[in-house]
Formats: C-alpha cells, structure tokens, sequence
C-alpha cells in the first residue's frame, strides 16, 4: 500500500474516532456580502502589494466585493488550531496536520461546492482529498500544495547538499567548518515526521514506512535524532521573516525552509538556493476552510471563489514557490511563467509525504502508533533540550 494509501486510511479512522459530525448543515445559497471577511493564512498566502506591488490578489477582490480582507498570520499548524478555537475568524489556511483536527473538533462548517463555480477547475487529485473529505462532505477549497526544502548558502554548498544528514548530523560543511551552530530546524512538532523520514532511509533497520506513523521504537529513534541535533541548531525558527533575515545576518548554512523564504532571499541577491534531498521530503496541501461560526459567512465564500481564479494561483504560485491548486494557473501567467509548475513541483505528487496528523490507530504498524499529543508534549521537551 502506498504512502498516500495509508494516508486515507488513517485520516478516515481519525474521522471516525472523533465521530465527525457530516450531516452538519451547509450554506445552500449566498446573500450580500457583510463588509470583510477575517483570515488566518501562513506568511505569504494573502498579498495586497504591500512587499512587491506585482503581488496583490487583495485589492481587486476588495474592489469587486465590498469585502474588505483582514489577515491573521500564523507560523505554525497548532497555532492555527488554536485561532481557530478561539474563534472570531471566518476562514483558515489550514494545512493537513491541522484539518483533520478542526474537522473532528468541529470548528469548521462543510462546503457547498454548487456555491463555488470555480470549483470543477480544482485539479481532480486534491477535490476528494481527505484530508478535507470525510464522508464525501467537503470541508474546504484546495489553495497550494508543495515540499518542505533544504535550503541552503550557495557560498557554503557549490554544490547542493544531496542529503538531509547537514542539518541532522554533525559533519564539517563544504567550506571546512563544522555545521554546528549554522543551521536551523522547523520548531513545529510535525517536525518530527521529517526526522523519521530521514530515518527511513539512513536506517532501514528500523522499518518505518511512513513518517506520520510510528512505532514506540522508531518514535524513539526519531526523538533521538532531534535531540542530537538540537546540539547543532543555532535557532529554530518559524517565523518566515526571521529565517530570512537568519539566513542574510546570522551566518545560517542550511535549514528545512518554505520556497517563500528561498524566493524572497533570492529577490534580495542572497546567496541562498533550494533543493529536494535523495531522502526525499515532507510537504503541505493547503486547504481554505470556514469557522463553523462565521460571522461573514457571504464574504468568505465569495473570498473562496476568488481564492481559485487563475490569476491569483498563478501568482501565489510564482510569489511562494508553491504549486497551483487549479491546472489551468499554470499556462499563461508571466509572474509564473509556462515552466514554473514543474519547476515548483506539479509532478511530485505522489513523491511527496504530505502533513497529516498522526493517530494511535494507524495502518502501516501492527502495532500501532504514537498519536499526535505525544509528539506536541516531546517536541517541546526537545526544544528544551531535554
């Protein structure tokens, strides 16, 4: 069974563990839009012009509607969750390590499709997606998807790095310097899955089969990893804009990082470039869900039709080095030009071992898994140094 296999198999236990409600009632028809509309967005998701004039898909749909757009960043999923919790937001970004928890927490409301004309244009590989749908109920509209890369100092690296092991291992970088101290990890605690997916391959013996499913052994192994490297990090980071200004003045040689960073420190004529190491990497499919107590319930389906219009994929594509939720962004568009979806990854697909949140019941490990709390409470004591 393939990884992405096991991944609807275990968000679909997920589901049915929490026993998300699906019969929940959905919007049937749209009313005038009630004068903005509130949203929690990773760094670089939602752009009025304000970093790059050439990046604005705000403005316009401001004009358009009457709906002026308010945004909320947030550097990490749980960060997320807990916004949303709280409430007083209508619409989030949310990755597939948070969806399913607000699905079965049941802080989102389900989507009506029929409201969304633009959706029959959202690429077939991410409408049923299930980290989403549950029940055949959707819960969102698909945005971007790409990989967590291995960013890196080209003055450091003429070559790039061929495997994670220079942010995991203690080694001297190409420049005759040991990597300690100039290098940084994701603080997050799905930063774990990126451990065990370097696990995987650097050690086989271990028998993991996919990064968000782990035994007490191999979750072990993982915690291990971490914990050595934290002796290498000089910070962790994730706040997107303090990575790039750690990358321009703090002597940082590599990092898991977001193409926005990359992107932005390239715009900057930073010595910085991206790569996808033989191990492989994890990654985001980011959908756009609603508060199940949206107090601009008109404005945020409008903002949900406009979030899939060539144009602004095409942008957002070309601004954060992701990939296009809408096939069509990715032919015609001059910021991200004809070549710029396989260059961000369209193909990769399938390669790309997605965020999710993991589960005590779990298909790959007879035995079972460590569910997500455990690796929440473990990361923190990592961060520590404990």
């Amino acid at each position: 069974m393939t990884f992405m296999k096991r991944a609807i198999v275990s968000i679909a236990a997920l589901a049915a563990a929490a026993g998300i409600a699906t019969a929940q009632e959905m919007k049937k028809e749209l009313g005038a839009g009630e004068g903005q509309v509130d949203i929690v967005a990773w760094p670089g998701y939602i752009e009025r012009g304000q970093t790059d004039k050439n990046f604005d898909w705000v403005t316009d749909f401001e004009a358009k509607t009457q709906c002026k757009v308010n945004i909320k960043t947030a550097g990490t999923s749980d960060e997320m969750v807990a916004l949303m919790n709280e409430g007083g937001f209508d619409l989030v970004t949310a990755s597939g390590d948070a969806s399913l928890r607000l699905i079965s927490g049941k802080r989102v409301q389900p989507i009506n499709p029929e409201l969304i004309p633009s959706w029959k244009t959202v690429d077939e590989r991410l409408q049923n997606a299930p980290w989403h749908t549950v029940g055949g109920v959707h819960y969102g509209v698909p945005y971007q998807w790409g990989a967590n890369v291995l960013a890196y100092n080209t003055n450091v690296f003429k070559e790039a790095p061929k495997s994670w092991s220079v942010v995991f291992e203690e080694q001297n970088l190409p420049d005759g310097k040991s990597n300690k101290g100039r290098v940084q990890a994701f603080d997050g605690p799905i930063y774990i899955a990126d451990a065990a997916l370097y696990l995987m391959h650097k050690k086989p013996e271990l028998g993991i089969k996919d990064p968000y499913e782990l035994t007490e052994e191999q979750y072990k192994a993982a915690l291990d990893l971490l914990r050595a490297q934290r002796t290498l990090v000089g910070r962790y980071w994730h706040d997107a804009m303090v990575q790039i200004d750690d990358f321009k003045n703090e002597g940082v040689a590599a990092s898991s990082s977001w193409p926005f960073q990359v992107n932005l420190l390239q715009a900057d004529k930073q010595p910085i470039a991206s790569t996808i190491p033989e191990e492989g990497a994890t990654g985001w499919a980011d959908t756009t869900m609603m508060h199940v107590d949206a107090a601009h319930p008109n404005c945020a389906y409008m903002w949900l039709e406009h979030s899939i219009n060539p144009k602004l994929q095409g942008d957002l594509a070309a601004w954060f080095g992701s990939v296009p939720s809408v096939p069509a962004a990715c032919k015609g568009n001059a910021l991200l030009t004809d070549a710029g979806c396989e260059t961000n990854g369209f193909n990769n697909f399938e390669k790309i071992h997605f965020w999710r949140t993991p589960v005590a019941k779990c298909e790959s490990q007879s035995a079972g898994c460590v569910p997500y709390y455990r690796w929440v409470t473990d990361m923190i004591a990592v961060l520590g140094g404990r």
